[in-house]
């Protein structure tokens, strides 16, 4: 069953009240749903060196393409870094070169609509501008939210969550066909590093409450609930200190790095050593991984590692 389907089932059977939208097993049978459809060449594409868009393509291709998670006709939502009301040179925010050539991807692939969106710390409309990711998301086909209004937020439960028991979604995520998440590798005072579990806090309105209450735990209590179709780590620049939105262009490092991974974990493992770390350093990857979320093991994976002209 397809998760758009899955849900819209568990509406009319009544399970949504407007107190809690339980999905149940929702992570297996999303996991299930996408082993039996199809069969990945590699575990992971790691791409070092090229231009954001550049690396994307060529590393998509090598999974046989964006067609084999994006269908005609469905619906997409792209998961950028949006958070803060930067420049793409600051690396707080994802390349606009990276989200671009995703949804021009998606369309290739026939998806019927592709939406992205943010759910930004800093202002709304001066980050989806400063970002340049609102310009390049429009030229590309796709259609720009907002994530700035409570009302289209959903409250679900999290049966495997030991800290985080429910959140409130945006309503595009719990709908859509197909998410695609895109972060952008930095550091961060608080969850030490944002990478791809860290980056789905930007689809939840009440993100205080993981603040105050063990952020590490509740961003792996997260992850039992949701993980994405695709995770693309944007580590072209890399905020290599004074995260999560950086006070110059001094504290990024070009690395013209990217991984792509449908394994949350995995993906982040990868992250975690371009910057420079080990996954047992990060503590909501471990927390994530003992509860089944996925696999650190980055020698055990089927890696294709490309090198492009930098």
């Amino acid at each position: 069953m397809k998760r758009r389907d899955f849900i819209r089932s568990s509406v009319s059977a009544g399970m949504f009240t407007g107190a809690a939208f339980t999905l149940g097993s929702y992570g297996a049978l999303k996991a299930a749903d996408s082993t039996s459809s199809f069969q990945l060449p590699y575990d992971m594409v790691a791409i070092r060196g090229g231009e954001p868009g550049e690396m994307f393509d060529r590393g998509i291709a090598s999974l046989g393409g964006l067609k084999q998670f994006v269908k005609p006709n469905q619906t997409v939502v792209v998961k950028p870094n949006i958070g803060w009301d930067t420049t793409p040179e600051k690396g707080a925010t994802t390349n606009p070169e990276l989200v671009s050539a995703v949804i021009e991807q998606c369309k290739l692939a026939g998806a019927k609509s592709v939406y992205v969106f943010d759910n930004p710390v800093a202002e709304w409309t001066r980050s989806y501008a400063y970002s340049g990711i609102e310009e390049a998301a429009k030229k590309a086909g796709a259609t720009v939210v907002s994530g700035k209004s409570e009302g289209y937020y959903q409250n679900v439960s999290i049966p495997k969550g030991k800290v985080l028991k429910n959140a409130k979604v945006h309503e595009l995520i719990l709908e859509s066909d197909v998410f695609i998440n895109i972060p952008v590798l930095k550091n961060h005072g608080g969850s030490t590093l944002t990478i791809a579990m860290k980056n789905l806090m930007g689809v939840v309105w009440d993100r205080q409450y993981w603040h105050s209450n063990d952020l590490h735990q509740c961003i792996a209590d997260f992850a039992t609930f949701f993980q994405p179709d695709l995770n693309i780590i944007d580590a072209y620049r890399v905020m290599k200190r004074n995260g999560p939105r950086g006070v110059s262009a001094a504290d990024v490092v070009t690395m013209k790095y990217q991984i792509i991974a449908t394994d949350m974990v995995a993906a982040d493992a990868a992250a975690t050593k371009v910057f420079g770390m080990e996954p047992n350093q990060l503590r909501h990857l471990v927390l994530a991984e003992q509860s089944g979320v996925g696999t650190s093991d980055i020698d055990a994976l089927k890696i294709n590692r490309l090198t492009l002209s930098t």
